[in-house]
């Protein structure tokens, strides 16, 4: 795709969390990045529901803004993520409202915030970690971040994804249509292991090596 093309994909993704209540207000980035390293992000306390091709911050590599609105006070963690994953290409971060009704009443794991409850969790979004709460924008949290990307690619299991302990996921893909898939599968898994109290079983260990086997699961 064009860069052109990027920002309105980017805009056309926002869209479609907003309206369909993954995202709301101002809460919320999404970035993408570019061939020559660079990458575009969204404004800081921008609505993903009416995102302007344009204003989108232009950002190096390096984390110097290049053009457009001031960028989001997530940069850190979205170059930390992009440094740390080769898989990155976009990143999306929202305040999914199941998944952090999650973390306020307990997650599943530190290491998995719900259990492996439908083949399509483990097929499309795999292991999702939780990081300790810390003040939006915080260095340390960029720093966890890497270190448990690293983490996960020495064990042969890359990460598509963080949960941000009272903040929201953190998702990243190849593409924004990709990275948005693993966000609504995330917070739809949240909402049905919520629904059924926290008491829905996890697939069993025979189960989920057949999806391994049969469909190349990362899990």
């Amino acid at each position: 795709m064009t860069e052109l093309e990027i920002r309105q994909e980017i805009c056309r993704v926002g869209a479609s969390l907003y309206a369909r209540g993954y995202v709301h207000a101002s809460a919320g980035n999404i970035s993408v990045k570019l061939p020559d390293g660079s990458f575009l992000i969204t404004p800081t306390d921008a609505c993903l529901g009416n995102l302007v091709a344009s204003e989108l911050a232009h950002v190096s590599a390096e984390g110097e803004q290049l053009s457009g609105a001031r960028a989001s006070k997530t940069l850190a963690l979205h170059r930390s993520i992009y440094d740390a994953s080769s898989q990155a290409h976009c990143v999306i971060h929202t305040h999914a409202t199941h998944l952090v009704s999650l973390t306020l009443q307990g997650v599943w794991r530190t290491s998995d915030i719900v259990p492996p409850i439908t083949p399509y969790y483990v097929m499309k979004v795999g292991h999702i970690p939780l990081v300790p709460y810390q003040l939006p924008g915080a260095p340390e949290v960029a720093a966890e971040v890497a270190s448990l990307i690293a983490k996960s690619n020495t064990q042969h299991m890359p990460l598509r994804g963080v949960m941000l302990e009272r903040l929201g996921p953190v998702v990243w893909h190849q593409t924004p249509a990709e990275a948005s898939a693993v966000l609504e599968e995330l917070e739809e898994t949240a909402k049905l292991w919520l629904m059924s109290e926290r008491q829905a079983s996890a697939l069993s260990e025979a189960q989920i090596h057949e999806l391994r086997e049969r469909f190349g699961a990362l899990w």
